[in-house]
């Protein structure tokens, strides 16, 4: 958060008083007509992403929805009771002057990265060689070395940190291609970019942002720079990792590990989930006994399918499971008995998200992956809800996967961030339209905190529905050796 007082601007980040997420201020908070966020600024005169996502775990005003791939907000406050004012809710947990050493902002996940575009997590920023002017465009992703970005001293590398992402000739216009070339010690201008809240690979001190030229996510499409435009899909780059290569950590704080391999233990600490049936998902927990309260930084993943190296749901926990896919997620729901899963028994859960108060997300570190919109994707945008009783989990793709899976409705629970079916006994996979997004009614948005709260959207239609027995633990070698019979041709054709 940016706070002006006598002229000078300083970088506060605000954090509730206690660990645990705190109700919203409801006097700050109403409804609002979606609007655009602003450009982003250079990162002396901007908010890091721990205040960016601190906003919106306790303070949203009316006017700082934004329709932006996330909401991100930057405040002017001018006097001294509104801070005053803002303390009793906060405790101020650190103040930056901006006006002092300036540091490029850098993605929550650990480097190397993929860079994904934002339209289609499976095409990803590429360098065509290794060589010095090699082109840098978009293609399938791989996890090849020429895909695996490192931010580093305010640059972009690729190599072993020794070529790095390069505008051109430094020409500062719209429509100016990308290269990699020999990284500059004396910071080259032409290699000096940061990373935004917003998801977005601005090149500093120029206004631009590397953009996926004329939205074309065809394999070869070189990429350049263009004005940066709050919104624009096209400038959204989400960092993340192909399946083959995950890492042991993928943020700073992670409790558990990622490359969790392909054993199944009751003890394990995997924070890789996955979501693709009614039959095959994975749902956050605690690794021991607790509140989702207390124990949101260091969820693990229990999954119905054993061979994940996570831990896996007992038999008998899932009393009822629905899962819907349609064009924009996939969402499973349901009810169960959560104590088997070390949810403590009475609680009445809360929200899990990749993004969390500090922009490294709940669980720290955790990944969510699946095969529905392609083959082992990662999804970037998620948000799940469990109690003792109850759970739901819903992963987004695509330009308005921010929209689709909001995080900032946090108290509000399942069925009203996502209504469906939530009967016992019913364990069915179904096709569906789209859901309402959360907290938007016609042209405004409901901000949580504010009286009266509206009802939920009634769940939008669904089709071609297939149901199962039950749903309990299964082997995943099994189901992938049933997928390749599946396969073949049941006759021959003449």
């Amino acid at each position: 958060m940016l706070v002006e007082t006598s002229g000078v601007l300083l970088k506060v980040r605000l954090t509730p008083r206690s660990g645990r997420r705190s109700p919203p201020c409801a006097n700050h908070l109403g409804y609002s007509s979606d609007q655009s966020s602003d450009a982003p600024k250079e990162p002396s005169t901007r908010a890091d992403p721990f205040v960016l996502n601190s906003l919106h775990e306790g303070f949203l005003s009316a006017s700082q929805f934004a329709s932006s791939p996330v909401p991100h907000f930057l405040f002017k406050i001018f006097s001294v009771p509104l801070i005053t004012m803002i303390s009793t809710r906060f405790v101020l947990t650190s103040i930056l002057v901006a006006a002092s050493a300036v540091y490029a902002q850098t993605p929550a996940y650990l480097s190397p990265v993929l860079l994904e575009a934002g339209n289609n997590a499976g095409k990803c920023l590429t360098a065509s060689s290794n060589s010095n002017g090699a082109a840098v465009s978009i293609q399938s992703c791989t996890g090849a070395d020429s895909q695996k970005w490192t931010f580093d001293g305010g640059s972009v590398k690729l190599f072993d940190n020794s070529k790095c992402l390069d505008v051109v000739n430094g020409q500062d216009v719209d429509g100016a291609k990308l290269q990699i070339w020999d990284c500059s010690n004396n910071g080259n201008p032409n290699q000096q970019f940061y990373y935004t809240g917003d998801y977005r690979l601005a090149w500093t001190n120029h206004g631009k942002c590397v953009d996926l030229t004329g939205g074309s996510l065809a394999d070869g499409n070189q990429v350049q720079v263009w004005s940066c435009t709050s919104g624009n899909a096209n400038q959204v780059w989400n960092t993340g990792y192909h399946i083959s290569s995950l890492p042991e950590k993928s943020e700073n704080g992670q409790s558990g590990t990622n490359n969790c391999g392909t054993s199944t233990s009751q003890d394990s600490q995997c924070q890789t989930a996955w979501i693709n049936d009614v039959d095959d998902f994975c749902l956050w927990a605690p690794p021991s006994t607790g509140t989702i309260g207390d124990t949101e930084r260091i969820e693990v993943a229990w999954c119905t399918k054993s061979g994940r190296g996570a831990r896996t749901i007992p038999d008998g926990t899932l009393q009822g499971v629905h899962f819907v896919k349609t064009p924009d997620y996939v969402q499973v729901t349901g009810v169960g008995d959560f104590t088997k899963i070390n949810v403590a028994n009475g609680d009445e859960g809360g929200e899990l998200d990749p993004h969390g108060a500090d922009g490294n997300g709940n669980p720290i570190g955790g990944l969510v992956f699946g095969n529905t919109f392609g083959s082992n994707l990662q999804y970037h945008e998620w948000t799940s809800f469990i109690s003792y009783n109850e759970f739901c989990f819903r992963a987004c793709v695509g330009p308005n996967a921010a929209r689709n899976c909001q995080h900032i409705y946090d108290v509000m629970g399942c069925y009203w961030n996502m209504p469906a079916n939530y009967d016992s006994g019913v364990f069915e996979s179904c096709d569906a339209d789209d859901d309402e997004p959360m907290g938007v009614y016609g042209t405004s948005t409901w901000f949580q905190g504010v009286s009266p709260t509206p009802d939920p959207h009634p769940a939008a239609a669904s089709s071609n529905c297939r149901t199962v027995p039950t749903v309990g633990v299964s082997s995943l070698k099994k189901k992938r050796a049933l997928e390749k019979i599946t396969a073949l041709p049941t006759s021959t054709p003449f």
